[in-house]
């Protein structure tokens, strides 16, 4: 049977959950009070710790007057990254400054830093025992060590440069000193360092300027030496004077050059010009030229003499003819000049001749002499830049080393690091503080006993009531249905001294750990089982029973008649889980239930015994006599399993009697009834129900899988009869009759059976 089928029938009863806190105020007031009473007597009692704090600023403390050159142009950058804190923190809370602290302060004369100076006789105790380790055989400086660890805090605040160092003690001005003592050692260490380092270099730069000094004269000295050698003469613009003559006669070469092109181009357009007898005025040098311009002035006279007589002469009379004739004597003499200034050309250019090879040769001189400066001032440049290169190293170990000396004669060596905020002697005690402790110890006990008391009635099942609409929901449809008309049963006297389930038996130790396994399925309410019938079993809806009541149909039986020992083959044979018996014919038959059970018993199998009689008569024989917590006890949550299951004295049997508790009080739990028939089917092999005499919709709650019926009977008469018909008319067609008659009486002993006394 699932248990997902089950959970559907039963919901938690909020009102009675929560009820249960205002049943149990007491218990819960006393636990809180008592709980609070004891964190309040160790919030008192308990050894005080103050705690105080140093800050320690990490930034550059050099002044900008004293700053070297070289880091004037650092002042914006941060001294230190968030590594580099993390870094500063470490070295903070290293071993060394510790020690230095711890002795400077004379802690390992304090128990409070060694315990091996104080221990207690419990302390001791512990030791000699080897529960404890011997705190001498640690060395004392270590002992002290380990103990400032574990008091002592240094972290960097978040987004600043500033580290925090906490310490704690049981003396508040030990709290205050020993962080402060520790910010001037880390100080005072960064000093000492810085000192070290400025020492070691100035001891290094000493001996390195004297051996630069003489590197710095031997390199000069070569390259004067070689200069001299090679006859490297300097020019303008600091080159080579071969260099700078072969520059000056290129460009006077690329002029003569020029010239001589200029001459030869503007002396063949005169010679065409001549030739072709073209016009002249186009060439620049004869319009240059002072005598072929007044020979053009006079040319330009008389072309307008001549012009002015032909308006009235002829063109043959004697005075223009002799005009024209002076003006042919110009033209000639024009043409004349002409060529004398085309002869002036090609001279000139025959000289910028001679002078452009005579410059090629000159230049081609020069290159040979440049290329051989040239590979000079190779080697020369080379030379020129080692001397250069020491003598700037020179220079630079001189400044830094001028710089170290003068640090070192003044003692002037600022620390990138200075106390922002010394510690103060805290007034009042960080632990313990009795208020939080006292608050957080009554809240927590209130939540945890609420807590525990909520659990403790959801577990018991009395916080469960039926689900809406379930077929667990009416009252009236207990499955006890005599137990209602139950007497009322006086208080239940002392039980039995002797455990119900005897412990000197395997087969019985392993059935309480499946009864515990019962119990914790049963206390776990959420998880019921529901008592869902089979298909032989199955209890019908308040409906169906209606419709079943009004219109029977008509059910086919295999109504058969057996003994006991045929009834117990049939259970074993079966592998039934449960058998149910029906007694119409009172407490007499109830014998049936009992011999079969013990029948099954013997045969090696784990059997319980349920008794659901009005009268007790299924368990009375069984349990000789007394009255016993059962079933009735387990519904009302007075019991628990171990308490209302008992030993058969006849047999290996097990019985539930039915009970000592209010039979009203049990009947309003009834529909807890599933789950423990459930959590009994998990312990035992067979679990025997015995009803009395019940109908069909009593016994619905019982049936589940594996579920045989059986119908007890002393004498086959009508009342036996009608109520084997009105079982196998409500859904219980494989009904089996068995009669109890040839066996003997179930409260004798029976030959090698083993009593409850044994």
């Amino acid at each position: 049977m699932s248990v997902q089928s089950a959970a559907a029938d039963v919901d938690v009863d909020l009102r009675q959950l929560f009820a249960s806190l205002a049943r149990n105020w007491l218990r819960i007031v006393v636990v809180v009070l008592v709980v609070t009473g004891l964190a309040f007597a160790f919030a008192s009692l308990a050894t005080r710790h103050y705690k105080a704090e140093t800050q320690v600023e990490i930034a550059p403390r050099e002044s900008v007057y004293t700053r070297p050159a070289s880091n004037n142009n650092d002042t914006d950058k941060p001294i230190l990254d968030e590594q580099g804190v993390a870094t500063q923190v470490q070295i903070i809370s290293s071993n060394e400054i510790l020690k230095q602290v711890a002795q400077k302060l004379g802690l390992e004369k304090l128990p409070e830093f060694d315990e091996a100076l104080d221990m207690s006789p419990l302390s001791r105790a512990l030791v000699l025992v080897g529960l404890k380790s011997d705190p001498m055989e640690i060395p004392t400086e270590e002992r002290v060590l380990k103990k400032m660890h574990e008091k002592l805090n240094v972290y960097g605040v978040e987004k600043t440069r500033i580290i925090a160092i906490e310490f704690s003690s049981e003396d508040p001005k030990l709290a205050a000193a020993i962080p402060d003592a520790i910010a001037a050692a880390y100080i005072a260490g960064q000093g000492a360092a810085k000192l070290e380092s400025n020492n070691a270099a100035a001891d290094f730069l000493a001996p390195e300027i004297a051996d630069l000094q003489q590197q710095v004269k031997t390199a000069e000295a070569k390259v004067a030496a070689y200069r001299s050698q090679s006859d490297l003469l300097m020019g303008g613009n600091n080159s080579v004077l071969a260099t700078q003559q072969l520059s000056e006669l290129s460009s006077e070469l690329s002029k003569v050059r020029a010239n001589r092109a200029a001459a030869e181009a503007t002396a063949d357009g005169v010679r065409r010009a001549l030739q072709n007898g073209g016009s002249l005025d186009a060439v620049p040098e004869v319009l240059s030229s002072d005598l072929i311009q007044r020979l053009r002035e006079r040319q330009v006279e008389l072309r307008s003499n001549i012009a002015d007589l032909s308006t009235t002469l002829l063109g043959n009379h004697p005075r223009i003819r002799a005009l024209k004739s002076q003006l042919a004597d110009l033209d000639a003499q024009i043409r004349s000049e002409a060529q004398k200034i085309m002869k002036g050309l090609l001279m000139q250019a025959e000289t910028a001749k001679a002078r452009e090879n005579q410059l090629v040769a000159d230049v081609n001189t020069l290159k040979a002499a440049s290329a051989q400066a040239g590979e000079q001032q190779v080697d020369l440049d080379a030379l020129q830049r080692d001397a250069t290169a020491k003598r700037q190293q020179l220079e630079l170990y001189l400044t830094n080393y001028r710089e170290a000396a003068s640090r070192q004669d003044r003692n002037y060596l600022p620390v990138d690091a200075r106390i922002a905020s010394k510690a103060s002697v805290p007034s009042e005690a960080y632990f313990p503080k009795v208020g939080p402790i006292v608050g957080a110890a009554f809240a927590a006990s209130l939540l945890i006993m609420a807590i525990v008391t909520l659990l403790r009635e959801l577990f018991s099942g009395r916080a469960m009531r039926p689900a809406t609409g379930s077929r667990f929901e009416r009252i009236d449809e207990v499955a006890m249905p005599h137990v209602a008309q139950a007497p009322d049963r006086v208080a239940m006297p002392a039980v039995r001294a002797e455990p119900a389930i005897p412990q000197d038996s395997v087969v019985r130790q392993e059935m309480g750990d499946r009864l515990a396994e019962a119990e914790a399925e049963l206390h776990t309410a959420t998880m019921p089982y529901r008592a869902e019938a089979t298909d032989r079993g199955a209890m019908p809806d308040a409906a169906t029973t209606e419709q079943t009541v009004a219109e029977p149909e008509p059910v086919r039986s295999t109504l058969g008649e057996i003994d006991i020992e045929k009834a117990a083959e049939k259970l074993i044979a079966s592998g039934a889980a449960r058998a149910i018996f029906v007694s119409p014919e009172g407490d007499e038959a109830a014998a049936s239930a009992i011999l079969v059970a013990r029948e099954v018993a013997d045969a090696g199998l784990r059997v319980l015994l349920l008794d659901l009689t009005a009268s007790g008569a299924a368990s009375r024989p069984m349990l000789d006599s007394g009255l016993f917590p059962g079933i009735t006890n387990l519904l009302a949550s007075e019991a628990q399993f171990s308490d209302v299951i008992h030993a058969d004295l006849y047999s290996d049997c097990h019985v539930i009697p039915v009970g000592t508790a209010d039979p009203v009080r049990a009947m309003r739990a009834a529909d807890r009834l599933p789950i423990i028939m459930q959590s009994l089917t998990t312990a035992y092999d067979l679990v025997v129900v015995e009803c009395g005499p019940a109908d069909a919709q009593g016994i619905g709650r019982l049936a589940g899988d594996a579920t045989e019926v059986f119908l007890s009977m002393l004498e086959p008469d009508d009342e036996v009869t009608q109520a084997a018909v009105r079982l196998i008319e409500n859904g219980y067609p494989d009904l089996t009759l068995v009669t109890p008659l040839g066996h003997e009486p179930p409260g004798n002993p029976v030959p090698g059976r083993r009593t409850a006394a044994a």
